[in-house]
């Protein structure tokens, strides 16, 4: 039993890592602009993807994997200039519609370009399985589980000790007032939109060789991602991760003990029952009106 008990508690806090990595990206954004980028699942379907077609182009794998984040996070930027920028103060029902015509556009072009086939992307130190009290912990799950403990290490640097981090704190907190100090707002919105990307990207290749990837598997992996951020808190770094491990380890669970045909709707069971009892998420601050 708790053999069993630990292999859906590694698979769980492996694939709940990667949507951690996409709530974040959810997070940024949204602070920075109260847009909810519905288009990040797309990123992480970038990464993974990338990932693979520079690696069987011939890349090194440390070459590839740089390249896999970095298009990205042009697609990202791009996105912002193209689509957001344009549109400033539109409603935000306007600014979901647009993410969402923007994943479509991005999936169908790497539809178009890599084909729908499944790959499968290499191990980044081999696939000899690791056992612990009878449970099977795969090399690749503690890729996932240091790198992404590097990312939030490497984001709360940047957001406690930067000067640029603190500009996009001052942002999210009020835009108007960041700008009447000097705060570059547009570029605070160019940035978070890039990191987003990143961090996406990021996920999708450290999940790759786990899961492999495809053209489409950015849906669901977007739409967790999102759950775990609402789960969280939308707008709370610690939320998302907090979120993200959740998520993956109810998804794990429920369908270890209940029925895998239950997996995909695990989050979406999880999402309601957070918002019918903490409507702003586990770590959602209180909401006060001055009268």
């Amino acid at each position: 039993m708790l053999a069993q008990f630990l292999q859906f508690l590694f698979s769980g806090l492996t694939v709940g890592a990667t949507y951690a990595l996409a709530a974040l990206g959810f997070t940024l954004i949204y602070n920075a602009s109260n847009v909810i980028n519905f288009a990040q699942g797309e990123f992480i379907m970038l990464g993974g993807m990338l990932a693979v077609f520079f690696t069987v182009s011939g890349f090194p794998l440390p070459v590839a994997l740089v390249l896999a984040i970095l298009l990205p996070a042009v697609v990202g930027v791009l996105l912002e200039k193209l689509a957001i920028e344009p549109v400033k103060g539109a409603e935000t029902v306007t600014l979901i519609i647009i993410t969402i015509g923007a994943s479509l556009v991005i999936r169908g072009l790497v539809q178009v370009w890599l084909g729908k086939s499944t790959f499968a992307l290499p191990a980044f130190s081999g696939e000899e399985p690791i056992q612990i009290l009878g449970a099977t912990l795969m090399p690749q799950s503690l890729w996932v589980f240091g790198v992404t403990a590097v990312v939030v290490a490497v984001l709360w640097y940047f957001f406690n000790r930067t000067l640029s981090g603190k500009a996009m704190l001052a942002t999210s907190f009020n835009r108007t007032a960041a700008e009447l100090v000097g705060i570059n707002t547009s570029w605070v919105l160019f940035m978070s939109f890039a990191m987003a990307a990143a961090l996406g990207a990021l996920g999708g290749i450290l999940i790759a060789p786990i899961t492999m990837t495809s053209y489409d598997v950015g849906i669901m992996l977007g739409l967790k991602g999102f759950v775990a951020a609402v789960v969280g808190g939308l707008g709370n770094g610690l939320g998302a991760v907090v979120g993200g491990l959740l998520v993956g380890i109810l998804e794990a669970m429920g369908a270890g003990y209940i029925s895998s045909a239950y997996k995909d709707a695990m989050p979406f069971i999880l999402i309601i029952f957070i918002l019918f009892f903490m409507p702003r998420g586990l770590f959602g601050g209180k909401s006060t009106d001055r009268v």
